[in-house]
Order: C-alpha cells, then structure tokens, then sequence
C-alpha cells in the first residue's frame, strides 16, 4: 500500500527529506533546552517507524530475506523512504541524548533488531532485507549530522549576549 502512494507520488520522500533537513536543525535547537520533551519527540517519532515495519501485513512469503547492497537514490522510492523514516528519530534522540554518535549508533541496532524480527517471525508477512537496514542507517547518520548541527546551533544561541 505505501510503496505505491510512494510510486505514484515520487516527490513525497525527497520533499519530506528537504523539509526535515530545513526545518529540523531549529526544531532540535529549540528542543535542546527541552530535554523531557525531545525524548517525548523521539518516542513519538518511532510509532511511524513501529506501524511500517512492524505491523503485520496479509500477505504470505516465498523468501525470506534479501542481502543486496544497493544504496538508496530518489528514483528507488522504496529505499528512499527508508531513508527518510530515520531521520526524525536520529535527529530527536541525538537532541534529547546530546550525543550525536550514540543516537545513531541506536537507531542502526534498533533497524537491525528490526529486520532481524522481520526474517524470524514469518507471521508478520515482512520481508527482511540489507538493502532497508543500509537506507535505514542512512537516515540514522542524516539525522544525527542534523542533530549535531542542532545541539550547535543552540550553544551558539546560548553563547551570544
């Protein structure tokens, strides 16, 4: 169902990508000071990530998983939107953590963990794949450069008279 709304409007994921990039630098600076309603954010931020991987599909498979390494590019929607579903949740945790690495470090274990569930519990109806957790850490390392720009932007602001 996603992947096609995502192949019928291809500009979904870059524009999502665009406005969080944009956006998200001053929304996590003014999070910084905020540190119970950044973990509230980032909480909040994961349901998407929870309801599109997690929530079981009515469908049977016929493999289970896929290693393929093919790094995600605005024409293959699928792994660009893999991208974009990262990036809230890196960033807000890198906020409300201070500590950028460690944020990304989690949302790529936490994607692995993922996909790792996906390929163990068949009833789930997902496919697991190297490829999602790849576009996935690709979004973790986004939105954490987008969460250290934050956390900078907010000692600056803190810095200036």
């Amino acid at each position: 169902m996603i992947t096609t709304v995502l192949v019928e409007h291809p500009w979904l994921s870059p524009t999502a990508l665009l406005l969080l990039v944009v956006v998200g630098p001053f929304v996590g600076a003014w999070l910084s000071a905020r540190p119970r309603l950044a973990w509230a954010a980032t909480v909040l931020s994961l349901v998407p990530v929870v309801a599109l991987t997690l929530v079981p599909v009515g469908r049977e498979l016929f493999s289970r998983c896929e290693v393929a390494w093919t790094l995600p590019t605005p024409g293959r929607v699928e792994l660009a939107a893999n991208v974009v579903l990262l990036v809230a949740p890196a960033l807000l945790a890198a906020v409300a953590s201070r500590c950028p690495a460690l944020a990304v470090l989690g949302a790529s274990l936490l994607c692995a963990a993922i996909e790792t569930l996906q390929a163990v519990v068949p009833a789930l109806g997902r496919s697991c794949s190297t490829d999602d957790w790849l576009s996935n850490t690709v979004g973790a390392v986004t939105g954490g450069l987008l969460g250290w720009l934050a956390l900078t932007l907010a000692r600056n602001r803190v810095r200036r008279p």
